[in-house]
């Protein structure tokens, strides 16, 4: 042996020693032949897989969490085809049978005519930064859904309601069906706040809310905290008669609830009041005058003696 190739032989096993010391697993693959040529034996630290089982593509491929399998390998072929370098982020399977994740950074070797002749790369362990990423998401989740429910009862907030009015809104326009609306605000609130004080008054609202979410018939209809003692129900597909119905429930489920109001109410104990609007929506039909009819409806209630309903048909 040359002295020359004696110096290329150490640095080989230089750089052989540096590249199985790191924590990225280094790889290539010959295009040819879809074989192995090499893997650095961290693999088996990482996965459990010896380095020596690794000897085709199928046996990368099959390793490949089932979810992940043909969008990761059709990515990686069509890349590797186009002589394109390319990353690509999946769950490998370690031979215990969990899933890691696993960040693979690909290089193209080219012939010279352009047209793959290796495929070089490491592989990167990625799964705490996956959990660190699914715990953020987690919070942000968290953080959207707070967004949108009021702080005090739990139930919708006014930003919550204006989102899905728009969406409902529109759906009952290109449906030709019909959408109701039903605002709610307690009688003599101030009052109520004035004898019990602020707190008590928290409380009722909570007691309050609570009624109104027996009422909600399903996931489409929406109860929300409108703003101070007001709450409002948007009932999809709903027409006069069930809005109507559902508006006396409410009444009634407060009523239930006894909760006192020295003095003031019938029999002593909180009441609500209603107004009622349900309309199939035109095609330049928009939703706060829709809204402001069933305001007005509501304090036509007020006006003619509260713990009452005033409707699309009049007073009731």
């Amino acid at each position: 042996m040359s002295v020359e190739d004696a110096l290329l032989y150490e640095d080989a096993g230089v750089y052989k020693t540096l590249l199985e010391s790191t924590r990225a697993i280094p790889w290539k693959l010959d295009w040819a032949t879809l074989g192995f040529a090499y893997i650095g034996p961290q693999i088996e630290d990482l996965l459990g897989w010896s380095a020596s089982s690794w000897t085709t593509v199928q046996d990368w491929a099959d390793r490949i969490h089932p979810e992940d399998r043909e969008r990761v390998f059709n990515f990686c072929v069509a890349q590797s085809q186009a002589g394109m370098d390319h990353e690509a982020d999946y769950r490998a399977l370690r031979k215990d049978g969990e899933f890691v994740w696993i960040r693979d950074v690909v290089h193209v070797v080219r012939n010279d005519d352009g047209t793959p002749n290796a495929l070089v790369g490491f592989m990167f362990d990625i799964s705490e930064r996956k959990r660190t990423e699914e715990r953020l998401l987690d919070m942000q989740r968290e953080l959207e859904e707070l967004s949108y429910k009021d702080g005090l009862t739990g139930v919708a907030n006014r930003r919550r309601f204006d989102m899905m009015m728009t969406v409902e809104w529109r759906n009952a326009q290109r449906l030709r069906q019909p959408l109701s609306v039903i605002v709610l605000d307690i009688d003599y609130f101030k009052q109520y706040n004035d004898h019990y004080g602020h707190l008590e008054g928290d409380e009722c609202l909570k007691r309050v809310a609570k009624a109104l979410q027996g009422v909600v018939r399903g996931q489409r209809d929406l109860l929300c905290r409108f703003g101070g003692e007001e709450f409002v129900l948007l009932l999809p597909d709903t027409d006069e008669a069930a809005a109507m119905a559902l508006a006396w429930r409410c009444l009634d489920a407060v009523d239930k609830a006894l909760i006192p109001h020295v003095g003031l109410g019938p029999g002593k104990r909180l009441t609500l009041s209603a107004g009622v609007h349900t309309a199939i929506p035109g095609e330049h039909d928009e939703t706060t005058p829709f809204i402001a009819v069933a305001d007005r409806r509501l304090y036509l209630a007020k006006e003619r003696g509260r713990a009452r309903v005033v409707s699309d048909g009049g007073l009731v």
